[in-house]
């Protein structure tokens, strides 16, 4: 059994809905974190200690970081390179743009769409989830504004979320008539008790991060700074607790809990079994081995 297969890294992206309060999201974030580049989407590299870490940026402030068809081919296509990267230990994916996570699918563009097209594309969409699911990484969302619709989607698909207290989030798909879909209505059902991901999905309501925190849907709720970054910086935190660790194993156990959690609790054994023994296997191990008894920092390669 080879731990590390990677169900699809394929497609494009995202999904529909709009922001409900939008603008009052905008208006309690500052703007230092803006980005000045033009691309939207891009990746950074963090260095010295915090080497491994890889934060893929949303940036498109003209549209609120809507997906539209080029951006979601754009971010389909970072998380693909990055899936391959050997150098990356940690992902996080955050906004550039102030008060916004992503307020989900491009609704200007949707609008033009034949309707025979959408079903496909939806597809597709959905698709960009299940990547960042299956990302072979540990994945954090820095959720610093509004993550609304396909947005929120998305952050439900990382390992880890950490959301300003003043961020709204919320699946809203039903206030326009359709559903969640990509990933919304079995993700969010997953990491609540199922009444309540009910009550959040039928009534479209929006909440805010420290809301989200109570009920568990992010792992962390933190008072906004005035730079606008406060979840980013929590989750560079989290980010580096994470790198100093074996990267093998940060992989085989994602593996290990997402499979495992998909199976009953035998075949969930089995999978970790298989998961553990590939790590036995590893150079890494045997440094870790050595650095305890040398009372060192353990120097990890992957290998």
């Amino acid at each position: 059994m080879n731990c590390f297969t990677r169900s699809a890294l394929r497609a494009v992206v995202v999904r529909r809905t709009r922001v409900v309060c939008l603008s009052s999201a905008r208006s309690v974030i500052g703007t230092s974190h803006a980005s000045q580049r033009d691309d939207e989407v891009f990746t950074s590299r963090l260095t010295a200690a915090d080497a491994g870490v890889v934060v893929l940026s949303l940036n498109r402030p003209n549209g609120a970081n809507s997906l539209s068809r080029a951006m979601a081919s754009k971010l389909n296509e970072s998380l693909y390179q990055l899936s391959k990267d050997e150098e990356l230990r940690v992902l996080i994916i955050r906004s550039t743009v102030p008060g916004i996570f992503c307020a989900g699918a491009d609704l200007k563009e949707r609008a033009t769409m034949p309707e025979k097209d959408i079903p496909p594309f939806v597809a597709k969409l959905r698709a960009i989830g299940n990547a960042i699911h299956d990302f072979p990484f540990p994945t954090i969302a820095a959720i610093d504004g509004a993550a609304i619709g396909g947005g929120l989607e998305y952050a439900l698909a990382a390992d880890l979320r950490v959301a300003a207290s003043n961020a709204k989030l919320g699946l809203v798909e039903t206030k326009l008539a359709v559903i969640p879909g990509a990933g919304g209505t079995q993700r969010l059902s997953r990491l609540i008790p199922i009444h309540l991901a009910k009550e959040l999905i039928y009534t479209g309501r929006l909440i805010d991060g420290h809301s989200a925190f109570q009920m568990g849907i992010v792992n962390y709720s933190v008072e906004q700074n005035a730079a606008g970054d406060a979840a980013y910086r929590r989750a560079v935190r989290l980010a580096e607790e994470m790198i100093a660790n074996g990267p093998v194993a940060l992989k085989a156990a994602k593996v290990a809990i997402n499979r495992g959690s998909e199976v009953d609790i035998m075949t969930g054994l089995a999978i970790e079994a298989a998961c553990h023994t590939m790590t036995v296997h590893t150079k890494d191990r045997l440094e870790g081995l050595a650095s305890f008894k040398e009372k060192r920092a353990p120097k990890y390669k992957g290998e």
